[in-house]
């Protein structure tokens, strides 16, 4: 599928290009099928914040040293990224619905060990499977996604997919703070194998087997595997990627500073930086909605480069503000303005991306899926090299949304009229 299946307009008038006639083949996703593949894709925020806050008990507990327990979580961010690697090729092949299943029940078995861990290196080892488990989630979901949908109905359905996922980030964080103190992180870690053991009852229930099989399979196998690097490799397919990481980056690295941003440059008190960071995840929210609705109107492409050049436009702001010496709370505008439109960003630089490499989907988000979590592992020691102040935190923001756009650019920042003419924004 290429570019003109994105075109709005073709799908609006119904004419019979390829590209048009396929989007408009797309299958609505029903909304019970859209919340149980957001909470598979959400793992990873319920897996990593809701037991930050509990890292000093858990020190203390296991007689370990903070190092060993910062370990936890660099053990579920590795084994999220290669599980992405592994279980999207392997949908690919074998279908999605039992790699999932699996995933989602080791997932399960491995967030109980965790819960029951006596001992750090233990503790470790089962937050590692916990990420490779987990991951069969995260990137299955995009792939079932681009199964059922193509153009601008998967556009849509990553933006609302988005807007649940969105959730995560917010209740996440201020749960875990809540609740550390009194149920521990224990308790906490058995709150995520609950959620865990919703995530799999929600697959049983509700997800079936999207990918072709049997005779009709044999009759369409996927792309040999020279012409599945050359997508891979194709502008359509790393400029969307690339920009769609780079994009997170920017992100990530507000997420990764956002303490000493709200508590020590603002002099907000802990509860202050917990509304602040949830106001700005509420900002995401919306604008993931928003392109939702907006999808058929503009397609995925103007909404992307929309979200793309106001996240420029306020880092570029955040950064003039840092230069000049403003005090530091007028920094909060422009940081709410960068994240909130990243909501733009995400979803359809995600559906562009997978659209052009529609015949090996799982193999496709696996690289979205790596990419992201390599970068989100980047981008925290990068913005503190040096000590974390509001001139790292800008500069890093200033240059991964560069890059992003840069990205964008080279992907196709317009694309000639296909179809009926009408140009795909």
């Amino acid at each position: 599928m290429n570019e003109g299946a994105l075109d709005p307009t073709a799908r609006q008038t119904g004419k019979k290009s390829g590209d048009a006639a396929e989007s408009n083949q797309s299958r609505h996703i029903p909304p019970r099928l859209l919340v149980s593949l957001a909470l598979l894709a959400g793992i990873a925020p319920f897996g990593t914040d809701m037991y930050l806050p509990a890292f000093p008990a858990m020190t203390r507990e296991l007689a370990a040293s903070s190092a060993g327990v910062q370990l936890t979580l660099t053990a579920f961010l590795v084994g999220a990224g290669l599980g992405q690697v592994f279980f999207g090729p392997l949908s690919d092949k074998v279908g999605r619905f039992p790699p999932l299943a699996v995933g989602a029940a080791v997932f399960v078995a491995a967030s109980v060990a965790a819960a029951l861990a006596p001992s750090i290196p233990l503790l470790i080892a089962a937050r590692l499977v916990q990420g490779l488990s987990g991951a069969a989630g995260m990137v299955i979901s995009r792939a079932i996604i681009s199964d059922l949908a193509t153009g601008l109905e998967a556009a849509r359905a990553f933006s609302l997919m988005m807007l649940v996922m969105g959730v995560a980030p917010v209740v996440a964080p201020l749960a875990g703070s809540a609740l550390a103190g009194a149920i521990g992180w224990r308790g906490i870690l058995w709150i995520v194998t609950g959620i865990g053991a919703v995530a799999l009852a929600l697959v049983l229930l509700f997800v079936r087997e999207t990918r072709p099989r049997g005779p009709a399979a044999a009759r369409s196998p996927g792309p040999p595997a020279r012409e599945t690097v050359k997508l891979l490799l194709s502008r359509a397919y790393a400029g969307n990627l690339i920009a769609f990481a780079f994009g997170f980056a920017t992100m990530m690295a507000y997420i990764s500073s956002s303490p000493f941003l709200y508590q020590d440059l603002m002099g907000l008190p802990t509860l202050g930086n917990g509304i602040m960071f949830g106001i700005n995840s509420l900002a995401l929210m919306a604008a993931s909605g928003l392109s939702a609705r907006l999808t058929y109107r503009f397609g995925p492409r103007k909404l992307a480069r929309t979200g793309m050049l106001t996240t420029l436009g306020a880092v570029v702001v955040l950064a003039v503000l840092v230069a000049a010496g403003v005090p530091a709370l007028w920094l909060a505008v422009p940081v709410f303005v960068a994240v909130g439109s990243c909501g733009l960003i995400f979803g359809n630089t995600t559906a562009l991306a997978l659209s052009a490499i529609p015949n090996a989907a799982g193999l496709g988000s696996s690289f979205l899926g790596l990419f992201q979590f390599v970068l989100a592992g980047v981008i925290a020691p990068l913005v503190s090299i040096g000590g974390i102040s509001a001139f790292s935190i800008a500069a890093v923001m200033l240059a991964t949304s560069l890059i992003a756009n840069g990205a964008f650019a080279l992907a196709g920042w317009r694309q000639p009229a296909l179809g009926n003419g009408a140009a795909t924004g």
